[in-house]
């Protein structure tokens, strides 16, 4: 979904990146991959090109065992002011608008399964398809100036997909609200919710964030993958079904080498030393 705040009508009146210019970075380090959507001039809106980009990072996250958390922030003022309204504008066919939107929630159920922690550190706005992102996102640490809504509804246009991610992260009521009103909630009233985990003042968010990161980071890789994968699946199963299969997930859990090893560390008074 697109911003059609007067940040994101602003946003779509400059000038775009260059061609030349990056819209995502990647930088890695003691386990920890971070992506920076990288269009400041445009507040971060979801282009073609940069979703593409941040699947691309994605599927190659899943396969990079050297990762075991990934923090997706953004570059400029905001973190993501919705789709590219003047690229939608420019080809609005079916087809091509069709093409978009799959594109989008693939990009969104990668996020959801990707066996690696995604925590958003968000700052600024982050409206339409940008709260669907950190919706999406296991985690999300944001500064006290954050504003977050689903507005599409003011412009004529429901914000439908934005709607999937939020309905999952937060109660029923608070979904209904943001999406029928298209109005911003305030940081404190997105972590009352449940949108975010914690809010921490502006100078204080990329420690806030990196401290979390390296705490997952310090976890089992393939425990971490286990147990992400168990918590998304077991959430769309009836209570009975949950149980059966959780028990299964933690049969197999048992059975591997990092939590033989953690179960040894625990009883012997030592740290853990996991697998990979």
């Amino acid at each position: 979904m697109l911003d059609p705040s007067p940040e994101g009508r602003r946003a779509r009146r400059e000038t775009p990146l260059t061609a030349a210019e990056p819209v995502l970075l990647r930088h890695d380090a003691e386990g920890i991959a971070t992506l920076v959507l990288n269009r400041p001039a445009a507040r971060n809106a979801l282009s073609l090109a940069l979703m593409n980009a941040l699947q691309d990072a994605l599927d190659a996250i899943r396969e990079d065992d050297s990762v075991r958390v990934v923090v997706l922030k953004a570059a400029g003022p905001a973190f993501c002011a919705g789709h590219d309204l003047r690229e939608m504008r420019a080809d609005s066919s079916p087809e091509t608008t069709d093409h978009l939107f799959r594109t989008c929630a693939r990009l969104m159920t990668s996020l959801v399964r990707l066996p690696k922690p995604v925590i958003a550190q968000v700052h600024g706005i982050a409206t339409a398809a940008g709260c669907q992102l950190v919706a999406s996102c296991d985690l999300a640490i944001c500064t006290e100036e954050a504003r977050f809504a689903t507005p599409g509804v003011q412009i004529g246009l429901f914000c439908s997909t934005p709607m999937v991610a939020l309905t999952r992260a937060v109660p029923r009521k608070a979904a209904m609200e943001m999406l029928l009103l298209g109005e911003p909630v305030d940081a404190a009233e997105a972590l009352r919710i449940g949108l975010v985990n914690r809010v921490v003042p502006a100078d204080r968010l990329d420690a806030s964030v990196a401290d979390m990161a390296g705490r997952i980071a310090a976890k089992a890789r393939k425990v971490l993958a286990v147990g992400k994968e168990a918590f998304a699946r077991q959430g769309e199963m009836t209570l009975d079904e949950a149980y059966a299969y959780t028990a299964q997930v933690m049969t197999r859990n048992m059975a591997m080498a990092d939590a033989q090893e953690g179960i040894d560390a625990f009883l012997q008074k030592r740290a853990p030393v996991w697998e990979g």
